[in-house]
């Protein structure tokens, strides 16, 4: 059981490499990602440079890897805290790419995934909280906020006459939102936000995913000016 813990440990870490936010826009539109928009590997930027179209099977992707990690885990019969941490290893992997020299995304839907094969009702509730901001377009506070939710819910909703299979999800839960904080919290400062006090620009990367409160102005800035495009096949 220990070998085939750690042989999925390493399976979901490399699973996690693999980008479809990278290589779909490669293999349809020939260009890197990475240079287009705002740099980032994950759904809403292929939808902003490329298509909706193309942000769908990214998305499902990213989903789905997160889930086949922890389903493989179920699988081979591993306890509740293996499945979370297989599922932990394929995020990593998602944010820290052995195949695009470490360099990845935020791990969000690959977390849902995740999430949602362990307990689909938690995932659900983790879904609506952060969906429930989008009409105010505060999405990444909506996810602040499912993932300061997680463990409060995993200990109240998984398996509650399982105390030591509950404790051990929680904490693996308490370790994925402290991944998806840290990816948050430890990208360099931009032009944007040189003059921002440390203090406050550290609220606004863990609540609202940005260096500045000023949204519109976050999604405008531009690395270069061929990442303003918008591309077409």
């Amino acid at each position: 059981m220990v070998l085939e813990f750690i042989l999925l440990l390493i399976a979901g870490y490399l699973l996690g490499s693999i980008h479809a936010g990278y290589l779909l826009p490669k293999w349809f539109y020939h260009i890197d990602i990475r240079q287009h928009g705002t740099g980032k590997i994950g759904a809403s930027n292929v939808m902003r440079v490329t298509s909706k179209w193309l942000a769908i099977p990214v998305t499902l992707c990213d989903i789905g890897k997160g889930a086949l990690a922890v389903w493989l885990a179920q699988l081979a019969g591993l306890e509740g805290w293996a499945q979370v941490t297989v599922g932990l290893a394929a995020i990593i992997g998602h944010n820290w790419p052995v195949f695009l020299n470490f360099k990845g995304g935020r791990g969000i839907f690959t977390s849902l995934g995740v999430i949602t094969t362990i307990s689909p009702w938690i995932g659900l509730i983790v879904l609506v909280l952060t969906y429930m901001f989008a009409p105010i377009k505060q999405v990444a506070f909506g996810v602040f906020l499912g993932l300061f939710s997680l463990p409060f819910l995993s200990w109240f909703l998984y398996q509650p006459f399982v105390v030591e299979d509950r404790l051990g999800v929680t904490l693996g839960f308490i370790g994925l939102a402290l991944i998806a904080y840290i990816t948050r919290l430890i990208v360099p400062r931009t032009a944007l936000s040189r003059e921002t006090p440390a203090v406050e620009l550290f609220f606004n990367r863990l609540m609202l995913d940005r260096d500045i409160r000023d949204a519109k102005a976050w999604v405008n800035q531009k690395k270069g000016d061929n990442r303003s495009t918008k591309w077409k096949v």
